[in-house]
């Protein structure tokens, strides 16, 4: 992910870099969650929205393949490995080594090959929504819902936490599985990660989703000098 996508005060994170991630514009133009979507959606829960709730609450492990596009025309893919409450894992293509791993309290971007490494909390971006006990349908989170014969898109926000940014999950309508997901931050950027041969129910190594917190120290400190 991006630390704009991530977090909706980025103005007031450090300077902007490019840490390995996704996007092709041309391929997000395509995706059904853009435009007209407000428009056509509802914006509460429906019968099967919460069926897809109830169904993923209980998809406590899920690993797999993705594909990510976002808003500056790149794409990449790699690996992926979630355990909800609150961990998961991106290991990227390429030489960067670039890794995206949230321990369940904190989220961190990692990447060794720019010896980078940036940390947020859990609590402050979208991604939590996603890597929660349970899809949150209570309340004013649901922007919207949006039922086609292909897909359900359920898009989650919550201004007083993310600020304008927001999550939109979309599953199969059918076997109730999450197929994609996009981030879109403060400024309105987007960010897709579609998913691909995935497995649910696996036993996932907790070694994944440790965080070398001694190495950000040592990095950022560097950096400051």
């Amino acid at each position: 992910m991006t630390k704009d996508a991530l977090t909706p005060n980025w103005k007031q994170r450090a300077r902007r870099r490019f840490m390995g991630i996704a996007g092709a514009a041309a391929c997000l133009a395509a995706l059904p969650s853009l435009p007209g979507f407000e428009a056509r959606a509802q914006a509460t829960p429906t019968e099967t929205a919460q069926k897809i709730a109830d169904h993923f609450a209980g998809v406590r492990t899920m690993t797999g393949e993705f594909v990510q596009f976002g808003p500056r025309g790149e794409q990449t893919g790699g690996k992926f490995y979630i355990e909800r409450p609150g961990k998961i894992r991106f290991n990227y293509d390429g030489a960067s080594g670039f890794k995206v791993i949230s321990d369940g309290e904190s989220v961190a971007l990692d990447n060794k090959k720019m010896n980078t490494m940036d940390l947020y909390p859990l609590s402050k971006t979208p991604l939590k929504l996603l890597l929660d006990q349970r899809i949150d349908l209570s309340g004013d989170k649901v922007k919207s819902v949006k039922e086609e014969d292909d897909l359900t898109t359920i898009q989650l926000a919550d201004k007083s936490v993310f600020g304008n940014s927001r999550i939109t999950m979309m599953f199969d309508p059918k076997t109730y599985e999450l197929r994609q997901w996009t981030i879109t931050d403060a400024q309105g950027k987007d960010t897709t990660v579609m998913i691909f041969n995935v497995q649910e129910g696996v036993r996932l190594d907790q070694n994944l989703f440790k965080i070398d917190y001694r190495r950000n120290l040592e990095v950022n400190r560097k950096s400051r000098q």
